[in-house]
């Protein structure tokens, strides 16, 4: 178990008991309060709550990791992490949409904080994930579409053929697409099969491309093959990234923006 991690937050605490249970397979609540230097009280709420995320199983006295190595978090935990670089690489992303456009906004922690930045904004947004329908359900300067399909539990992504079917009886100005992975030889892939053939849809029905990213997502590799780099028109990401994976996203013809 790593040192004690004293008085922290609790999704910076939930996020250490994920990763703790996930890396050794199973965990002790007497080792969880170790680890995060609170209650076994305390940890037993948390495992409640990660259990309650699908995260892990709860058995008495402790817990055992439900995700695979290489599997993508819930969104519940996912949400809290990177939160001030999150919301620049939103920032950047609506400065780029001009007033007017029509907007194809992917699912996503990432794109939800894009969501919000649009709230004021006159365009046509159409989110694939009801959480971004919902941040963006009051916001009367934007015309909000909302497609069909199967809402995936936790994400609220929605995918499917309704959602499929949806997206491509349209043409967008931009479409603005997370990541799972993305590098300049493997390009765009995502975790989800469902959720990569989305992914493409809506690049095949987008005049722009743009993709919206956490530095730590530059070297990774998911299941699925959404699309080559050069399928990309931008790159936004935190400036954390390395400077020559950013230039090999630059000579396939990727405009690369750090924040």
């Amino acid at each position: 178990m790593q040192a004690s991690l004293w008085r922290v937050s609790d999704a910076i605490r939930h996020r250490a008991i994920a990763d703790a249970v996930l890396r050794a397979g199973e965990a002790s609540v007497a080792q969880l309060a170790a680890l995060t230097g609170t209650s076994e009280m305390t940890v037993r709420r948390d495992l409640d709550v990660l259990a309650a995320q699908g995260v892990l199983a709860r058995y008495r006295g402790g817990a055992r990791s439900l995700l695979l190595r290489g599997e993508e978090p819930p969104f519940g935990l996912r949400r809290h992490d990177g939160v001030e670089a999150k919301r620049r690489i939103a920032a950047e992303i609506a400065a780029l949409i001009a007033d007017g456009e029509s907007v194809l906004l992917d699912s996503g922690t990432t794109c939800l904080e894009v969501a919000r930045a649009l709230v004021g904004r006159r365009v046509t947004v159409m989110p694939l994930s009801l959480h971004a329908v919902n941040a963006l359900a009051d916001a009367a300067e934007v015309t909000l579409l909302v497609p069909g399909g199967q809402p995936r539990r936790g994400e609220l992504a929605l995918t499917g053929p309704l959602a499929q079917a949806a997206i491509g009886s349209l043409r967008f100005d931009t479409a603005v697409l997370g990541c799972c992975g993305l590098t300049p030889g493997d390009g765009l892939t995502a975790y989800d099969l469902a959720d990569a053939a989305v992914k493409r849809a809506a690049i095949t029905a987008s005049r722009r491309v743009v993709a919206a990213t956490e530095a730590a997502k530059l070297d990774r590799v998911a299941l699925a093959h959404v699309a080559p780099a050069t399928a990309l028109d931008t790159l936004v990401v935190d400036d954390d990234a390395d400077p020559d994976v950013l230039a090999q996203f630059g000579a396939a013809g990727v405009a690369v923006r750090t924040v």
